[in-house]
């Protein structure tokens, strides 16, 4: 059919008052045709055009504009309603201005509407024939079950069709198009229909693009087929990893772990998008990325929902049992690893290669699994806070940090706002260590102390043994922070630092009363106190006797200083490996190294404060002070008178020498017996005899090292023989 406009005149009424005549001009074309294939009529011109509808159902559009090029209203003519009258050519139609539908005027068009065929436009096709065709293509299709899996036609069909367009002329790009349009009916993201859909539209495209052109009805289906083509290209790369070829469906409803597997369907439709799309343009790049990235979302959002519970309602600090609490962090460590097999399938998938060189798949997916799984882990954190290293924290801390290190060890690019596992926990590990400081702090002050009194098997007080433990146990449990992040070695190492000094003093206010007696041998002899000190000495008449709680003190010292401590030091410093190599590992054991000089002087002093006691006891009376006693035997010649005169001396030595052995551990004890000789031995030189000297010497070596067995006796033997061999010398 042909439409010829004769306007004479075109009339708009307006809801003014006067009516003026203005110019306009007009686009015409078909719904059926597309929105660019437009032809421009100026009413009145008496210019003529041909169009060829599809069928009674298409409709001509006809937009009225101003001089100005504003649009002004909108007819629609229907063929339907020409063709029941086509002797009736000249018709009024309403024009309306959308989207009130408001009638702003009306148009007189010549039309003159005829179905039969014209020879010089055979391109066009003839719509009896296609109609024809496609009522024989229907019925072929129903005689042989065309279905989702179950797309070709054969026999003797498929040879009827075959001769039927031949005979008729229907053209073979119609042909492939109207049996698209029933294929993407029944579209499944499976290869099968991939391939068919790609080997039917192949040509048709080629003849599109080359010399030929497609009829205006060839061209509406091919934009219908095409489009419905793109929603389940769509399908299939959002659902790269749920495609399953078993399945009449083609995708899994169910969802399933990745396999590391790219579905059969995948590379196809990388086939036919290239075939739709021209991959070398920046719009068709991001299409099909954003495909991908879509999948991405969904499959994280899909393992996202196990942990909803815990994060619901972004709630702070939810309280919950360790039941709950340990099943949270399960939870969230199978998080980790769930999007670590995500990536890591995406790299299988990228090794295969499959896709175009444009999709870095693993870059692409990681950027939105490693940024959602972060703001998870930030949420949960914050409502279900873990309060220290714990099993269930521990393998959290482990997971996410094994997900960082996976990340890099796959050359995967740096992610902005993505899992930074240290970031992450940085402040709850400070706060772990501040609270256990505390916590440990706080057991050492004197009214928590469990022990007071009590004594171990190595004569200890239990209280330094059982902060130790508390102390080796901490170290155990930020194993696994420190072995990723050795940089809080030194925080630790702070804190163990002020815990041991606590530990220091706390044995001393415990102690306070039994220590009292010795402070007036440490204290510094200065500013006349010297002298005040000595009167006070004189007036001393009851001798010492170490007391049983100061051999627990002294024992627990030694042991702090020989076992207990050595070890933590042990355990702190084998952790120098864990730091990157040109990092400061000769620093590590310096604030520990401070509390063992500290702890090493208050042990010596307390030593010698208890040596000094013992050698006062020995001058309290004239007949145990050895240097009166030497003194007085000047006279004398034989040895027994001598040692006659020396008895007391040696009864009272061998009875403080048998108490010190009974409250202190053989260390301890060894060491005491050595400073109580060397003091014994501290006399005046000049001022007695080298013979007598040489005498006292032996005297103490038969009174004192004989009577007792003890670690050293020998080299302590040696040493006294040889300052007898030096007296001997002088008296010579």
């Amino acid at each position: 059919w042909s439409a010829k406009s004769w306007c004479d005149y075109l009339t708009q009424q307006f809801s003014r008052r006067n009516t003026t005549r203005e110019t306009y001009s007009c686009k015409l074309r078909l719904k059926s045709s597309p929105e660019d294939d437009v032809v421009p009529m100026q009413p009145g011109s008496g210019e003529t055009h041909v169009f060829f509808p599809d069928s009674l159902g298409d409709d001509l559009i006809i937009d009225v504009s101003d001089t100005k090029g504003k649009p002004c209203g909108r007819v629609v003519a229907q063929v339907a309603t020409m063709a029941e009258e086509p002797a009736d050519k000249l018709r009024w139609w309403s024009i309306y201005r959308e989207p009130e539908h408001e009638l702003v005027g009306r148009i007189h068009l010549y039309v003159q509407y005829t179905t039969a065929a014209d020879e010089n436009n055979t391109k066009y096709g003839s719509v009896a024939e296609t109609v024809a065709y496609d009522i024989v293509l229907e019925v072929a299709m129903k005689a042989q079950h065309i279905q989702q899996r179950n797309l070709v036609l054969q026999g003797s069909w498929k040879w009827l069709l075959t001769e039927f367009a031949s005979y008729y002329g229907v053209s073979d790009a119609y042909t492939k198009l109207r049996y698209l349009s029933y294929i993407v009916d029944v579209a499944t993201p499976t290869a099968d229909w991939l391939n068919l859909v790609h080997e039917l539209l192949l040509p048709v495209l080629m003849k599109s693009h080359g010399t030929a052109t497609l009829s205006h009805q060839e061209n509406r289906i091919l934009g219908e087929v095409e489009e419905q083509i793109e929603q389940t290209l769509a399908m299939v790369f959002e659902n790269y990893k749920c495609l399953d070829e078993s399945l009449v469906s083609g995708l899994a409803e169910d969802f399933r772990p990745p396999t590391g597997l790219a579905a059969s369907a995948l590379e196809p439709a990388i086939k036919l998008y290239s075939l739709l799309h021209d991959v070398l343009s920046p719009e068709a790049q991001l299409r099909l990325c954003g495909y991908f990235q879509t999948a991405a979302r969904k499959r994280s959002r899909r393992h996202m929902l196990e942990t909803d519970e815990f994060v619901a309602g972004n709630s702070e600090g939810i309280k919950m049992d360790m039941v709950t609490f340990t099943t949270a962090y399960q939870k969230m460590k199978s998080l980790c690893h769930n999007i670590r097999n995500e990536i890591f399938t995406d790299i299988e998938i990228h090794n295969h290669h499959i896709l175009p060189s444009f999709v870095d798949l693993p870059n692409l997916t990681a950027a939105i699994y490693s940024v959602e799984l972060s703001n998870r882990l930030r949420s949960f954190l914050v409502a279900c806070p873990p309060t220290g290293p714990s099993s269930p924290v521990a393998d959290l801390v482990i997971a996410t940090a094994d997900f960082q290190k996976d990340l890099a060890s796959w050359n995967i690019c740096s992610i902005k706002a993505g899992v930074d596992a240290k970031e992450l926990f940085h402040l709850y590990i400070v706060l772990w260590i501040e609270d256990k400081r505390r916590a440990l702090l706080e057991n050492c002050r004197l009214d928590k102390v469990k022990w007071s009194g009590v004594r171990t098997q190595h004569m200890t007080t239990p209280f330094v043994d059982e902060m130790y433990d508390l102390l080796k146990n901490t170290l155990t449990e930020y194993e696994v922070i420190i072995c990723r992040w050795p940089e809080y070695i030194f925080v630790l190492e702070n804190a163990i630092a002020d815990i041991e000094k606590a530990v220091i003093d706390s044995l001393e206010k415990q102690y306070v009363d039994i220590l009292a007696p010795l402070k007036d041998c440490i204290a510094p002899k200065k500013f006349g106190l010297k002298y005040v000190q000595k009167l006070a000495k004189r007036n001393s008449t009851c001798p010492y006797v170490v007391p049983e709680d100061l051999g627990i003190l002294l024992n627990t010292m030694k042991r702090l200083l020989d076992v207990l401590r050595p070890r933590i030091e042990s355990h702190l410093r084998s952790w120098s490996s864990c730091i990157p190599h040109g990092g400061n590992s000769a620093a590590i054991g310096e604030r520990l190294s401070e509390v063992t000089v500290t702890l090493r002087a208050k042990f010596r002093n307390y030593m010698q404060a208890v040596v000094e006691k013992l050698s006062e006891n020995t001058r309290m009376q004239s007949t145990t002070k050895l240097k009166k006693i030497i003194q007085d035997s000047k006279g004398l010649v034989l040895e027994s008178d001598i040692r006659g005169r020396m008895q007391e001396l040696n009864d009272q030595l061998i009875g403080a020498i048998n108490h010190v052995h009974k409250v202190s551990e053989v260390h301890v004890f060894v060491a005491i017996c050595r400073g109580f000789w060397d003091r014994m031995g501290q006399v005046n030189e000049r001022s007695i005899e080298p013979s007598f000297l040489l005498l006292s010497y032996e005297l103490l070596t038969n009174l004192g090292l004989g009577c007792l067995e003890f670690p050293g006796k020998p080299q302590r033997e040696q040493g006294l023989v040889q300052r007898r061999e030096s007296c001997s010398v002088g008296a010579r």
